[in-house]
C-alpha cells in the first residue's frame, strides 16, 4: 500500500468532520473516495496533504509517517494535491505556470522543454502562450494537473476533477487520469460525485459518511452495498412513491 490512513480525526468547533477514518490505497491504483456532501472527503484530503493538521491519527506514505508534516514537504516526497478550484497563476501564461511548478530544477532550457512537453501531453500546446486567466474552468484544471505533474509525483489527490467542466474537456480529463496510471505508474486517489466516472475508472472505491469509512471494495460490490445505497445513493430524490 502506498498510502495508509489510520484513525484519522479532524474537528471544527466541536463538530467531527473526519471521525476515525481508516483506509489504504494500493500503489499504481485508481481509487475513488465518494460519499454525500459533508461526509469529510475534502477535509481528509486537506489533512493527508498537510494543508490542515490532524487532531489525531497516523498517515503513512511509502511507509513513512507524513502526518503533522508541512504540505510542501509532503509534496516533495511525491504526494501532491490538485484542488477542486484550480489555483493557477492567472497573470502568467500556461507555459510559465508549468515552468514555475518545476521548482528548483537547474537549467531554464531544460525546464522550458519539460514544460512544453507537458502542454503537449495535456493537449494544451496551442494555449502555451495564453494567460491562464483567459482560460475556461476545464482548461484551468488541465493546467493545474500539469503543474502537479511537473514535480513527477508518485501519487496525486484529485478533488472533483469533473465538477463544472464541459463534456468534451471532462472526457479529456478522464482520459488523462487513466493514462497517468497506464504510462507513468502514478497512483490516483480521486473525489468524484459522478457515479458513471467512478465506476468507469476506479479499481477500488472507498465510501465515507459522517466522517467515517462505511464501505470499501470493487466498484460493482459498492453499487450493491445496502449501507452505501442508504447513506449515499439512497438520498437521491426519486420522486413520489407509488401507493
Amino acid at each position: 500500500m502506498l498510502l495508509e490512513v489510520s484513525e484519522l480525526r479532524k474537528s471544527f468547533g466541536g463538530v467531527a468532520a473526519v471521525d476515525g477514518a481508516s483506509f489504504a490505497v494500493a500503489e499504481t491504483s485508481i481509487t475513488a473516495l465518494i460519499g454525500p456532501n459533508g461526509a469529510g472527503k475534502t477535509t481528509a484530503f486537506n489533512v493527508i496533504s498537510g494543508f490542515l493538521p490532524a487532531d489525531s491519527g497516523v498517515t503513512r506514505f511509502a511507509g513513512e509517517r507524513i502526518d503533522r508534516r508541512r504540505g510542501d514537504w509532503i509534496a516533495r516526497q511525491g504526494l501532491v494535491r490538485v484542488f477542486q478550484a484550480p489555483r493557477v497563476l492567472t497573470k502568467m501564461t500556461v507555459l510559465e505556470n508549468m515552468m514555475l511548478a518545476a521548482g528548483d530544477q537547474p537549467g531554464e532550457r531544460e525546464v522550458r522543454a519539460q514544460a512544453l512537453a507537458m502542454t503537449e501531453t495535456l493537449q494544451l500546446s496551442h494555449l502555451a502562450g495564453t494567460y491562464a486567466g483567459a482560460l475556461s474552468g476545464g482548461q484551468r484544471k488541465l493546467v493545474e494537473l500539469g503543474r502537479a505533474l511537473m514535480g513527477e509525483p508518485r501519487m496525486i489527490l484529485l478533488d472533483e476533477p469533473m465538477a463544472g467542466v464541459a463534456p468534451v474537456l471532462a472526457h479529456q480529463l478522464l482520459d488523462h487520469i487513466q493514462r497517468l496510471r497506464a504510462e507513468r505508474g502514478i497512483t490516483v486517489l480521486v473525489i468524484e460525485h459522478d457515479m458513471d466516472v467512478v465506476m468507469t475508472i476506479s479499481d477500488r472505491v472507498i465510501v465515507m459518511d459522517e466522517g467515517r469509512v462505511i464501505a470499501e471494495g470493487p466498484p460493482g460490490e459498492i453499487q450493491r452495498n445496502e449501507r452505501v445505497i442508504e447513506a449515499y445513493l439512497g438520498r437521491i430524490d426519486t420522486g413520489p412513491k407509488a401507493p
